[in-house]
């Protein structure tokens, strides 16, 4: 079924009409603006090449289906498909990641090779969206910033396509994980007590920000979220220096403490990913969670065809551009 999202837009159809036949057209007494030495020969073609009237009349009806073109793609033309049933689980999941520079440390393994921390992340959360289907999920990119990048949607693809996209550094160097906590309760702020679930991950400590960890861990107990936190970095990393194999402690930034108190105080609970096989662990034990009471829902597939009109209306337009020239084309 084919509907129009803005129906009204084509009331303005008869406008040009209107205004043709009650404003006045412009008093030739004004003089010409330019003075054309051949005349005699333009008058002088043949009369189906140069006929003021057929051409003006031409014109009038091209130019009125352009218009309508035009307003008929404002109203929004859509293809509404049938409805499809959809189950949805009843659960708001806000995801968190941490982007800050210490998450380009290649002390994780993909496929045997070291990897940084952030591509496994992306790897293993992109699996985790996948299977969450009937869930809205969100997400949240923070660095020295918190950035609220894709708001609660059924739209697994779009999470999981910025997610891929993300970069180390995007939203700066530092960690900011008091405002990360405080975006995700202003999120949450009108959804239902009982869906709201934020999963944090991070490999550091809260190093900036406008918001403390402990003011924005209030505010997430007076919102009822359950927080899941994530620690992400191994514990030792062999590194080669000129001096030979030297191994390095990873996991010194990670402010586990800190992360543990957030997941108790709100009935959530911590988790430590020290490899790649543990972080994928830790998200099939988040992603056995009991869901709340869900519903079936209804949803129509939506594809949009305003850029139909549209094309014809441009595609016409050039057409009249183009016909000034014809003449002139003929005279040379």
């Amino acid at each position: 079924m084919i509907e129009l999202a803005f129906p009204w837009f084509l009331l303005l159809l008869p406008l040009p009409l209107l205004i043709r036949r009650y404003m006045s057209a412009v008093s030739g007494r004004r003089g010409g603006a330019l003075k054309v030495y051949f005349f005699n020969e333009i008058v002088g073609l043949p009369h189906g090449v140069m006929s003021k009237t057929n051409r003006g009349r031409w014109r009038m009806i091209t130019m009125l289906f352009v218009w309508a073109g035009l307003l008929f793609a404002a109203s929004r033309p859509r293809w509404i498909g049938s409805p499809e049933e959809v189950e949805t689980m009843g659960r708001d999941l806000m995801l968190a990641v941490d982007i800050s520079g210490s998450m380009s440390i290649p002390d994780f393994k993909l496929n045997s090779n070291p990897t940084d921390r952030l591509t496994v992340v992306k790897k293993v959360a992109n699996e985790f969206i996948s299977r969450r289907e009937g869930d809205r999920l969100g997400l949240i990119l923070f660095g020295t910033r918190a950035f609220h990048v894709c708001p609660l949607t059924y739209d697994r693809a779009t999470v999981q396509q910025i997610l891929k996209d993300s970069e180390i550094g995007l939203a700066g160097m530092d960690t900011a994980i008091g405002d990360t906590i405080g975006l995700a309760a202003k999120r949450f702020r009108d959804r239902p007590l009982r869906s709201r679930v934020l999963i944090l991950l991070t490999d550091g400590h809260n190093t900036t920000g406008n918001i403390e960890p402990v003011q924005a861990l209030m505010l997430a107990k007076a919102m009822r979220m359950r927080i899941f936190t994530i620690g992400v970095a191994a514990d030792k990393m062999i590194q080669l220096t000129k001096m030979g194999r030297r191994e390095v402690d990873t996991s010194a930034d990670l402010d586990e403490a800190l992360l543990i108190k957030i997941a108790q105080e709100t009935n959530g609970a911590y988790f430590r990913a020290k490899d790649t096989r543990e972080l994928e662990k830790i998200y099939r034990t988040i992603d056995m969670l009991e869901p709340a009471s869900g519903k079936i829902t209804y949803l129509s597939p939506v594809k949009e065809l305003f850029y139909f009109p549209l094309s014809l209306s441009l595609l016409l337009s050039f057409i009249i551009a183009f016909s000034r020239f014809i003449p002139m084309i003929i005279l040379s």
